[in-house]
């Protein structure tokens, strides 16, 4: 467990994270005692929520994957990107494409001390960050604007995190204000936990009443509509193992989370 002897003042440790528990589930060492007991309690009341986060953190590395190779983008700006584990979105594209730019998006300082400290982007490329809440779209974009060229295509990743956006319609209005700033030709790349599983809702629940930040699951028929008017690539909107697998795309959370990738006319 890391615990910085050096925090940024609004960092309050004894409350957990999403960010931070997320990090714990993945393997990862930056999360405080708080982070790691929700974790824990979470996990042992639904053990499903380890391959779950796993499953999400995969979907997000074959998209990027995708976005890069098969739609040709080299920038992209990842919303609510969470604490840096292997393989973050900089990584991949510029595995592939040394002079892909990347900007992170997080309203936790700890998150982005975390990107910075990555210091990690190729030489051809950049990486960078802006702390905003995802609901300040006019912030997002203004910071973003310093590394990207928003009058050209860009990869908008928003992995995971609507569900902190408890009024659906606030959600649906924040993807839409990103999409219609971003130039013809770019593609959102979305996941959102599902409902469907009875004992899930209620360990949700139970961690919302907690005092953490609360996670809201939805159902597809709800969360598809953040790709309204947009066209998703085949196979459209699918369970998180079900988008474009590989040999190592896990199928344990088979209904625990939906994802997709549309291109922005």
């Amino acid at each position: 467990m890391s615990e910085p002897t050096r925090l940024p003042p609004d960092i309050d440790t004894s409350v957990p994270h999403s960010a931070r528990v997320y990090n714990h589930w993945l393997g990862g060492k930056d999360y405080f005692a708080a982070d790691k007991a929700a974790g824990d309690a979470y996990r042992e009341r639904y053990p499903n929520i380890v391959p779950l986060a796993r499953e999400s953190r995969d979907f997000l590395v074959r998209a990027v994957r995708w976005l890069t190779q098969e739609a040709g983008l080299r920038q992209f700006l990842d919303v609510g990107a969470g604490l840096p584990t292997a393989n973050n979105t900089h990584e991949v594209a510029q595995r592939l494409a040394p002079e892909a730019r990347v900007v992170y998006v997080d309203h936790d300082p700890l998150v982005l001390r975390h990107v910075h400290a990555l210091g990690a982007s190729t030489p051809e490329g950049a990486m960078d960050y802006v702390l905003a809440d995802m609901r300040d779209t006019d912030v997002i974009l203004a910071g973003a604007a310093k590394t990207l060229d928003l009058t050209q295509p860009v990869g908008l990743v928003i992995n995971d995190v609507l569900g902190h956006i408890v009024d659906f319609d606030e959600a649906l209005n924040l993807v839409r204000r990103l999409v219609e700033a971003l130039a013809p030709n770019s593609y959102l790349s979305l996941s959102h936990a599902d409902a469907a599983d009875e004992q899930h809702r209620a360990v949700q629940e139970e961690y919302n009443a907690s005092g953490a930040i609360p996670y809201v699951l939805r159902p597809p028929e709800k969360t598809q509509h953040f790709f309204d008017d947009l066209e998703l690539v085949p196979p459209g909107f699918v369970t998180l193992p079900h988008w474009k697998p590989n040999a190592d795309t896990g199928t344990v959370a088979e209904r625990a989370g939906w994802a997709g990738v549309a291109r922005i006319p």
